[in-house]
């Protein structure tokens, strides 16, 4: 019986009148349900512990693959592929509640007593997100960070993570754009054509851009910058404003939080992971009242020997990787070229250790008959298929049979041709509405010098974009800083523009394999006159004509 999704968590059917006391098991088998929370899991690295005495505190990146995990667009699905999370150490606190009481966080009492895992992020990477308004296939790459105890988060320099069609507020605004040669959409930044395990190399560095401060709030010097490395883009493409972090004391009049966030604590960045999250799914039951599940397809990129290489050259950074010279360059000293210097890079060896699935808290036995996680020769984390029954290599197992509270992986032929779930096929994602034009101080005083333009790119949607000054962007406004404070990031981010291109390598280059290709639409060229000093902000994202 073919599946009609309503639009809800159901289906609707053909029925067959039954008449009460009447109804067996046969009778019920084939009445296929949809429903969320289909998988559940971490699928993760690890590594051994970093030098004590070594700082490596200041940054951390790696290569990681890119392929497209589901054939289609699925709607409420939500994967991440392989990402990391960075939060402000703050391992001297014992005790003292880091998230107050009145943020969402807080209500989690399993992460208490101090809140700290919950208080600040940087989580973003390669995935799936459920609020993704134009899904095309491939994944996409998002900065996304939480700096008050996920009552909010920020996903670009104007949107949060694809929840809302409209902007952040102004006074919630937290990235800074950075290059002046890559746009980023607020529904993230989608890859050309269909890669099939190209790397993209992405590294967090903390760097100053500006002087701490003993203003209200006190504010750290650590601007949390992204630095991307792709075929056709290599460089930092934005940064998180250090104000983003310090806020959250003065604004719930907490000064204990002052000089805990991540604009002034160092980075703990443990491993990383796939974060499996939002996956549909169809239960039926056979002429005998067996339940089983159907996940969608889930695909890796995999060689002739079954393995799928997925992180590589993960690498922690102290200051003397960028910070210092950066430092010193902003101070008047010897111009920065931006590379790494290896002199502050360590790369530990990675660990890793089978997961654990689940679907709806039910327990999933038997994934690990198809394959486990490895650590491959090179220091290289990823998968290794076996030979088996449940799926071809590359393939999650697709089918579950329930026994008791166990969801137990069941080869296809296992699966009773009466539950009808061979046939059934999720539901596609539909585009969403636009990410509408702000017109808030913020967006609008002092506003762009040229715009408005318009690129469509890979994933179906048209991007409307405007060159502002770069301290007159948005995410700045809502800070009263000095002329003075101003005008010396200004001229420092006209002297990078004018320094860092975007062919050279900035993180080493990897180890093996290939880049990955951006979608050439998001790569602009300045207007005459706006060389250096200018970037380029998304204002809006719709579907194409």
């Amino acid at each position: 019986m073919k599946c009609k999704t309503t639009g809800r968590s159901g289906c609707l059917f053909a029925a067959t009148v039954i008449s009460v006391g009447t109804v067996t098991a046969a009778d019920k088998a084939g009445l296929v349900t949809s429903h969320s929370q289909g998988l559940h899991g971490y699928i993760g690295f690890g590594h051994e512990q970093l030098p004590a005495d070594g700082g490596y505190t200041a940054g951390m990146g790696f290569y990681a693959a890119v392929w497209p995990l589901v054939d289609q667009p699925l709607a409420n699905f939500q994967i991440g592929l392989p990402s990391s999370w960075i939060q402000p150490d703050n391992s001297d606190n014992k005790d003292m509640p880091l998230c107050p009481e009145s943020t969402l966080a807080r209500r989690w009492k399993e992460r208490g007593p101090t809140w700290s895992s919950v208080f600040q992020t940087i989580e973003g990477g390669l995935g799936y997100w459920a609020g993704n308004h134009f899904r095309y296939g491939p994944p996409k790459f998002s900065m996304n960070g939480t700096p008050q105890c996920y009552d909010y988060e920020i996903g670009s320099p104007g949107w949060s993570f694809f929840y809302s069609d409209e902007a952040l507020p102004d006074d919630r605004l937290g990235i800074a754009q950075l290059s002046n040669r890559l746009l980023i959409p607020p529904d993230a930044l989608p890859f050309q054509g269909n890669p099939n395990g190209e790397f993209l190399g992405y590294t967090w560095m903390a760097l100053p851009f500006t002087d701490p401060t003993t203003e209200d709030p006190p504010t750290g010097d650590q601007s949390w910058t992204c630095f991307l490395s792709a075929a056709n883009f290599k460089g930092p493409i934005a940064y998180y404003i250090p104000e983003t972090w310090s806020k959250i004391g003065k604004l719930f009049n907490y000064p204990f939080l002052y000089g805990r966030g991540l604009d002034a604590r160092p980075g703990i960045m443990g491993g990383g992971a796939m974060e499996i999250n939002t996956v549909p799914r169809f239960d039926s039951k056979d002429a005998q009242g067996n339940t089983y599940t159907k996940l969608p397809k889930l695909q890796w990129p995999v060689d002739a020997e079954g393995r799928a290489y997925l992180v590589q050259d993960v690498t922690y950074y102290s200051k003397a990787a960028l910070y210092d010279a950066f430092k010193a360059w902003r101070d008047g000293g010897p111009a920065c070229s931006g590379r790494f210097d290896e002199k502050g890079a360590f790369k530990p060896k990675l660990n890793t250790r089978t997961t654990r699935y689940d679907q709806a808290g039910k327990r999933i036995v038997g994934v690990e008959r198809a394959f486990d996680t490895r650590i491959f020769e090179g220091n290289v984390w990823g998968l290794q298929w076996v030979t088996n029954d449940l799926a071809p290599a590359g393939l999650f197992p697709q089918y579950y049979k329930h026994v008791g509270d166990e969801r137990i992986a069941v080869p296809p032929a296992q699966v009773p041709a009466e539950t009808q779930l061979h046939a059934q096929e999720f539901s596609l994602a539909p585009p969403g509405q636009p990410y509408t034009s702000p017109n808030s101080p913020a967006w609008t005083r002092p506003g762009p010098v040229s715009g408005p333009f318009k690129v469509k790119l890979v994933d179906g949607s048209v991007v409307t974009y405007y060159w502002y000054r770069f301290v007159d962007q948005p995410s700045f406004q809502q800070y009263h800083w000095s002329a003075g404070k101003k005008a010396k990031l200004q001229a420092f981010v006209e002297k990078l523009h004018a320094a860092w291109p975007i062919d050279r390598d900035y993180m080493p280059p990897p180890t093996r394999g290939k880049l990955v290709t951006l979608d050439p639409a998001l790569i602009v060229t300045p207007p005459k006159g706006l060389e250096v000093g200018y970037v380029p902000i998304v204002t809006r994202q719709e579907k194409a004509p």
